[in-house]
C-alpha cells in the first residue's frame, strides 16, 4: 500500500513540476514578443565642396576655411592665399 502512495505522490509532484514550469514559460513568452523598433531616419548626408586650390571634393564638415575659399587641407589652404 505505501508503495503505491509513494508512486502517486511522485507521480503528482511530476505533474505539478511540469505545470509550473510550462506557466514560467508562457509568461516569459508573453514579455519577451518580438516587437519592431521604429525605423530610424539615416543621417543627412555632407555637403560636398570643391578644395578652391587642387579640385578635389570633399565633404565639408572636413574642409579647412581660408579667406578666398574652402580647402581639403591647410597646406593647400596657405599655397594658395600665401
Amino acid at each position: 500500500m505505501f508503495k503505491w502512495l509513494l508512486v502517486i505522490g511522485v507521480v503528482v509532484l511530476g505533474y505539478v513540476l511540469w505545470r509550473h514550469q510550462r506557466q514560467s514559460q508562457r509568461r516569459d513568452s508573453a514579455t519577451n514578443t518580438f516587437s519592431p523598433k521604429a525605423p530610424t531616419r539615416p543621417a543627412a548626408p555632407d555637403t560636398i565642396i570643391t578644395c578652391h586650390h587642387c579640385g578635389v571634393h570633399l565633404p565639408a564638415g572636413d574642409a579647412v576655411r581660408g579667406i578666398v575659399g574652402l580647402y581639403c587641407s591647410d597646406e593647400h589652404r596657405r599655397l594658395a592665399e600665401g
